[in-house]
């Protein structure tokens, strides 16, 4: 056989072959895509109306939060030794009465996004841990620290933005003494299996004055002084305020609101 005579029937039997590939994979494709085949009309987003900036806040409730602090009383918070919450209600703004226990809401959360705003005194002394000390717990048990570090160093794991004693914040975004800081906070909690051991580990994203500190963090578990952090099975849990005794001038708070997520 004259192979050398027999290459154009082969290069023919492949073309023929291809088209026909070709072919039958336009028909497997199906009718030529759309842009308004990716388009979900059907879907309707709610409509809510945002929060505002006002001379007493950062960003008013939007509104489909739940109000936690309404500049009037604390009705919605105890005290974590049963009773009303004893800090002290002023000019639209409470106080840290030192010595009366940390208080916390009485309504319990899993996911949400929380938006609270606080500030130290102008006049605020003492340094590292005593200086304006307090910390927002999630769910009772994570703590995201509170503290000035405007100008006052500490360990970087427990230094204002940092989930305590796990995790420095990424950036020091402190405003001075006298100024209110905000933090909003989005956190997805733990999730646990049938067994009640740890399925998910809680995560948490923390914006301190517009700029991110913690970026989708992993938490480690509960908040300890001393010791590592574990998990133990939990459910719903209360946003949970520090008095943490600290001997300068305590810590204030305003407009605090939070919507399930």
């Amino acid at each position: 056989m004259d192979t050398y005579n027999q290459i154009p029937k082969i290069l023919s039997f492949v073309l023929c072959v291809l088209a026909f590939a070709q072919v039958k994979a336009q028909e497997q494709k199906g009718p030529q895509m759309t842009p308004e085949m990716t388009e979900f009309w059907d879907h309707k987003v709610p409509i809510i109306s945002p929060g505002e900036i006002t001379e007493n806040a950062a960003m008013t409730a939007p509104s489909d939060a739940l109000v936690l602090f309404d500049g009037k009383d604390l009705s919605k918070w105890e005290s974590v030794k049963g009773g009303p919450a004893k800090w002290i209600v002023e000019n639209g703004v409470f106080t840290v009465n030192k010595g009366t226990g940390d208080i916390q809401t009485i309504e319990k959360f899993n996911d949400f996004q929380l938006h609270i705003e606080w500030k130290v005194p102008e006049n605020i002394t003492g340094k590292s841990q005593f200086r304006g000390n307090s910390g927002i717990y999630l769910q009772g048990r994570y703590e995201l620290q509170v503290l000035d570090n405007y100008n006052n160093p500490t360990y970087s794991n427990g230094q204002a933005g940092s989930i305590y004693k796990q995790t420095p914040p990424l950036k020091n975004a402190m405003r001075a003494p006298g100024e209110w800081n905000v933090y909003d906070i989005i956190y997805t909690a733990p999730r646990f299996k049938e067994d009640k051991t740890l399925f998910s580990p809680g995560r948490v994203t923390v914006i301190h004055n517009g700029v991110v500190i913690q970026n989708n963090t992993q938490i480690k578990g509960h908040t300890p002084f001393t010791g590592l952090p574990k998990y133990t099975y939990h459910e719903k849990g209360s946003i949970k305020l520090q008095d943490h005794g600290d001997p300068s001038e305590p810590i204030s708070y305003r407009n605090i609101w939070i919507r399930e997520l």
